[in-house]
C-alpha cells in the first residue's frame, strides 16, 4: 500500500484504539498504532506517516506535548493532526489548534464522522493552500487579493482593512478552523489593532455585508470560524 495512506493513531484507550484502526483499514490506509507519546514521537519520525489522529489525553506525555514538539520540528510540521478530544475541552481545542493540529473530533464520536474528518484533511493537503496573492473565487464571491478588492455579483463591496484580512484568511484555507487568536495574530498590523473580542464584530459586520455569501463563513463554537461552501 501507498505511503501516502498511512495513518498513526495514537490512543491509550484500547477499545478507541481498536475502533479506530479497523475502521481506517476499512477504508483501505495502512495504519500504525500508538498507546503513548513518546511512542508516537518515535514512530512518526521513523515512519513518517500520511496523517496523525492524537488523542488528548495520553499517560505522561499529553496530546498537546506531542502536537507542540511535531509542530515545532521541520521534519514533521507539515504532517496533519486530526484531535482527540474529550467532550467540553474547549481549552484543549483551542491549543491544540494554535499549536498547529489540523482538526478535531470530540468524544464520544461517530467513526463515519471520523473518517470524513481525515478525508476532508487529506484533501486539503492534497490540494494545497491558495498563494497569498491568488484570486479567489467562490460562486459569485470573487476576492482580489492584490487589488485588496471583493466582488460580490460583479459589484465591489466596501469593506474594512481588516474585515477584508479576515475574509481572505478564512478563504485562502476553506474548511480550516481558526481560533480568535490565529485570525488576530494573522491580520494585525502595525496601524490596524486588532483584540480576540473585536473578531466576533468583525464576522458579523463581514457577513452583513456579504449578505447570502456571509453562510460562507461558519462559526465553529467554542474554537473560532472557518469558511466553508
Amino acid at each position: 500500500m501507498s505511503k501516502k495512506n498511512s495513518i498513526l493513531v495514537v490512543e491509550d484507550e484500547e477499545d478507541i484504539l481498536e475502533l479506530v484502526a479497523y475502521n481506517l483499514r476499512k477504508e483501505g490506509y495502512q495504519v500504525t498504532c500508538a498507546k503513548t507519546g513518546e511512542e508516537a514521537l518515535h514512530i512518526t519520525r521513523a515512519e513518517m506517516p500520511n496523517l496523525i489522529v492524537l488523542d488528548l489525553m495520553l499517560p505522561e506525555l499529553d496530546g498537546l506535548e506531542v502536537c507542540r514538539y511535531l509542530k515545532r520540528d521541520p521534519q514533521t510540521q507539515h504532517i496533519p493532526i486530526v484531535m482527540l478530544t474529550a467532550k467540553g475541552e474547549e481549552s484543549d481545542i483551542v491549543a491544540g489548534l494554535e499549536l498547529g493540529a489540523d482538526d478535531y473530533v470530540t468524544k464520544p464520536f461517530s467513526p463515519k464522522v471520523l473518517m470524513a474528518r481525515i478525508r476532508a484533511v487529506l484533501r486539503r493537503r492534497q490540494r494545497g493552500e491558495i498563494g497569498p496573492e491568488q484570486i479567489i473565487a467562490v460562486h459569485d464571491l470573487v476576492i482580489h487579493p492584490g487589488r485588496r478588492e471583493v466582488l460580490l455579483d460583479g459589484k465591489p463591496l466596501d469593506l474594512t482593512f481588516t474585515e477584508f484580512g479576515v475574509l481572505h484568511l478564512l478563504a485562502r484555507r476553506p474548511g480550516w478552523v481558526f481560533t480568535r487568536y490565529q485570525i488576530v495574530d494573522a491580520i494585525r498590523g502595525e496601524h490596524h489593532a486588532v483584540t480576540e473580542r473585536a473578531v466576533d464584530v468583525q464576522i458579523v459586520g463581514l457577513r452583513k455585508k456579504l449578505g447570502a455569501a456571509g453562510a460562507y463563513i461558519k462559526t465553529v463554537r467554542g474554537v473560532g470560524y472557518k469558511f466553508q461552501e
